[in-house]
């Protein structure tokens, strides 16, 4: 994939130790942790990497909710390499971004949400960066959390050469001007139906885009969960919905890998 010209790259791959903190959920250690740091437009960006034992079945990006990338999307990647996957959870805000509360966390998504350029060139180069460990074998997919869920659906509608594309309970409006005609992979949303901030109105909507484009996709609907329902800890964790979104990614991977 060619990147945009505005991106300013410069990736460097450098394999740590394999420990890390306390996981959200509870998963076996992958097989080697890795750090990714690269620069977009004059910002340093690190994506943490979970590399599996195995031969790769494929490689997962991951996208942060809008707090940022912390342990949860950490524990994600150390699970998606027990599987047998090896996963980039990436930094679209920057090593130096401030990222202590509520306000800080509106600066950061509020901006990318205003500059839509600069969102895909933040995506297009950690996916760039991460070449070194997607092109070890299988095919590379991109999910995320809420607002990792709506940047999936911003890199979808940009086609970025990818081979599919999974939003969890996220952002699920369009910008004006943007539609999904250049879609390139299939897209899977995975969303509660009391979700308060995209709700099913706008998953109707989302759905009706994606047939009028002609991309394959699917979807799947949990009953009663709210917005966050995959956060361990939070008031709309719901482990039933998180349990079976989980289980409808792998579904997902294993088909189109």
């Amino acid at each position: 994939m060619k990147p945009l010209l505005s991106t300013i790259l410069v990736a460097t791959f450098v394999l740590v130790g394999s420990q890390m903190g306390s996981p959200v959920h509870p998963a076996y250690a992958g097989g080697h942790e890795a750090k990714l740091s690269y620069d977009v437009g004059g910002k340093s960006f690190a994506a943490h990497v979970e590399m599996t034992d195995a031969e790769p079945k494929g490689t997962v990006f991951i996208v942060h909710d809008w707090d940022g990338l912390t342990d949860y999307e950490k524990s994600r990647a150390k699970m998606l390499a027990t599987l047998g996957y090896n996963a980039v959870a990436i930094d679209l805000f920057g090593v130096d971004a401030k990222l202590e509360g509520r306000d800080d966390y509106r600066r950061e998504t509020g901006a990318l949400y205003r500059d839509r350029s600069a969102f895909r060139a933040r995506l297009s180069a950690a996916v760039d960066a991460g070449k070194p460990v997607s092109e070890a074998g299988g095919k590379t997919f991109i999910i995320g959390y809420c607002f990792g869920g709506a940047a999936v659906l911003e890199a979808a509608r940009a086609a970025m050469g990818l081979d599919g594309y999974v939003s969890f309970h996220g952002g699920l409006g369009t910008p004006e001007g943007q539609d999904y005609a250049m879609t390139d992979a299939p897209v899977l949303l995975l969303h509660g139906s009391a979700d308060p901030v995209s709700g099913m109105v706008d998953l109707a909507g989302l759905l009706q885009q994606l047939q009028t484009a002609g991309v394959p996709h699917d979807a799947e609907v949990f009953g009663g969960a709210r917005h966050s329902f995959t956060v361990a800890g939070s008031r709309d964790y719901d482990a039933e919905a998180d349990a079976k979104s989980w289980d409808a990614l792998l579904r997902f991977l294993d088909r189109n890998g």
